[in-house]
């Protein structure tokens, strides 16, 4: 295994200084003639520090436009980023997006650093910021936390090498590596068409790629035909960290997407399947599968009014976790972090646009709005409360058996199961299920396995079982063993 550079991307409120921020460290970091057009064309760049005692002293730096995009990627299952750099004006401290920001990087579970800007302006003022990133839940160091602080000024540099310091130590600690026989995992974080063709700016994250490789991207192969770098010169060859431009397709690719050299390659930041489903109210509580202990909630509100009386109203559940709460509209932002939160979008007097809610039907997530403040407190409360319900339903289960077959024998009504979870023993008090529905409840009074009498069935086992209660029971239905 190699060491790889760290893949950074800064977030936060617009006017905060991150543009700043971003051309001090390239033009201190990249010689004037490389300097320009192609790092805003990629999207990324990385830079060589001068900074000494790590394994590595480059960085790549996703430019991003916020967290909008971030998310986005994030929603394609591209975990793109290693660490996160929240940036905060000194002056303004925590403002929307900030605070947006802040769900944004938690939901993502990468490390950050806290930088703290315009330190060279009078009213300028960290400890305040401090204080204010407590109400956020975000601790830094000299405030009870780790979350890693430096105050630095993007205009004139002071801070910036502490801070690049903060970012190698901290990927020292991740242990970046790859292992350059490793097939290829690279993700498209842009994608445009422009004379040359079809152009997809991507960063490579293990293995490598070469001019004339045969790629895969969701369901098309491609060649590459040229591989540019962050400084507009044509390569051979990329490794991982690696910022560039790839040549090649003969379709748009998504942004986000994984592009691999093995055909039918999964890398472990591919999205699972089952976060592909649309995770609403109704399917959240239907599922068979385990379910999360609380229910996820992005809220956006019409005023801090109705802001504070719904956090605080929601905030006494247990079984309701806050993602995201702010004034304003549900923006496509909101989106993409309930995607990648699995959280369900919640505004009260506040409506996502037409543009926002196609996006909301093709990422399949739900959005809810009300009107009436106690409507949305009842049915969020219910439905919080019945997860909380099905979870320790679900831990105290014994055993379940599904229904497959029923037949009679010497006058007796003998349904044939078969196991899917844990065990079944003889004498089990038993309830009935059909489409997750109680029908009825009944005691286990025979357990025969080939007509031979037996104590307990365990999964994928089948057995046939008498019941005690004559209930109206069927082909498909479940029984259950709740301890």
């Amino acid at each position: 295994m190699n060491s790889r550079s760290p893949i950074v991307t800064i977030l936060g409120h617009v006017d905060h200084g991150k543009t700043t921020l971003l051309d001090y460290i390239r033009k201190s970091t990249i010689a004037a003639r490389e300097h320009g057009g192609i790092t805003q064309k990629i999207g990324a760049y990385e830079v060589s520090t001068s900074i000494k005692g790590y394994k590595t002293n480059k960085i790549t730096f996703i430019d991003t436009p916020g967290h909008e995009a971030f998310s986005k990627l994030r929603a394609r299952g591209a975990n793109v980023a290693d660490i996160a750099i929240l940036l905060i004006d000194g002056k303004d401290s925590l403002m929307p997006q900030t605070v947006e920001s802040i769900s944004h990087i938690k939901a993502a579970g990468i490390p950050y650093i806290v930088a703290i800007n315009k330190i060279d302006l009078e009213t300028a003022n960290v400890d305040k910021v401090k204080n204010d990133l407590l109400e956020y839940e975000v601790a830094v160091e000299g405030k009870g936390g780790t979350v890693p602080v430096v105050p630095l000024s993007a205009v004139t540099g002071v801070g910036v090498p502490e801070l690049l310091e903060n970012i190698l130590f901290i990927a020292e600690d991740k242990k970046l590596s790859f292992d350059p026989k490793h097939a290829a995992i690279a993700f498209v974080i842009e994608a445009k068409k422009d004379r040359r063709g079809i152009v997809a700016s991507a960063i490579i994250k293990d293995g490598t790629l070469k001019i004339g490789d045969t790629i895969y991207v969701e369901d098309n192969k491609a060649k590459i035909k040229s591989l540019i770098n962050d400084t507009g010169v044509t390569i051979s060859e990329v490794f991982p960290s690696t910022p560039f431009e790839l040549l090649g397709f003969t379709t748009m690719p998504t942004v986000g997407v994984l592009i691999t050299t093995a055909l039918g390659t999964k890398a472990e930041v591919v999205v699972p399947e089952e976060e592909k489903k649309v995770f609403d109210l109704n399917s959240i509580l239907d599922s068979d599968k385990p379910v999360e202990k609380k229910l996820s909630l992005v809220i956006k509100c019409d005023s801090h009014g109705s802001l504070e009386a719904t956090r605080n109203a929601l905030q006494k559940n247990p079984n309701i976790t806050i993602i995201l709460s702010a004034v304003g509209d549900i923006h496509k932002s909101d989106i993409f972090l309930a995607k990648t939160s699995k959280a369900i979008v919640i505004g009260f007097n506040s409506k996502p646009d037409p543009e926002t809610k196609d996006l909301a039907k093709q990422e399949k997530v739900i959005i809810k709005t009300y009107s009436i403040i106690y409507e949305l407190l009842d049915e969020l409360q219910e439905v919080a409360d019945l997860l909380q319900e099905k979870e320790e339903a679900a831990k105290n289960l014994k055993g379940e058996a599904k229904i497959i077959a029923t037949f009679m024998i010497e006058g007796e009504k003998v349904f044939g199961v078969k196991l899917s979870k844990g065990k079944i023993t003889d004498g089990d008090e038993l309830q009935v299920f059909r489409a997750d529905n109680l029908i009825g409840k009944c005691r286990l009074v025979s357990l025969k396995i080939r007509a031979k009498k037996v104590q307990e069935v365990k999964k994928d086992q089948e057995a046939g079982m008498i019941l005690s209660t004559p209930l109206d029971i069927r082909v498909g239905d479940v029984v259950k063993c709740i301890l």
